[in-house]
């Protein structure tokens, strides 16, 4: 496993390649995996968890923002299956 200094060189490497300005760490990038990649296309928070290696559910909640889009994607869920659920109640009666 590549230390954090390495990684840190990596991607200042990585971003100069692709023209990016900002400062990149190694830090960011978990962060921005467990909120815009994982927890955004469904990956679920105990997963999230694991994969970050927390031993404690409240670290990745503090450590990865739920977005307002993922709380959207998950409402529109629900939405779907409730109206799933009245046609199959309506269909019995």
């Amino acid at each position: 496993m590549p230390s954090n200094t390495t990684c840190n060189k990596i991607l200042k490497a990585i971003a100069e390649l692709c023209g990016i300005k900002t400062h990149l760490t190694y830090h960011q990038s978990r962060h921005s995996a467990a909120t815009t990649i994982l927890l955004s296309n469904g990956v679920p928070i105990e997963t999230v968890s694991r994969l970050l290696g927390h031993t404690n559910i409240k670290t990745t909640q503090i450590y990865a923002k739920i977005t307002a889009q993922k709380i959207s994607q998950d409402l529109e869920k629900l939405s779907g299956k409730l109206t799933d659920l009245e046609k199959e109640i309506c269909n019995s009666i």
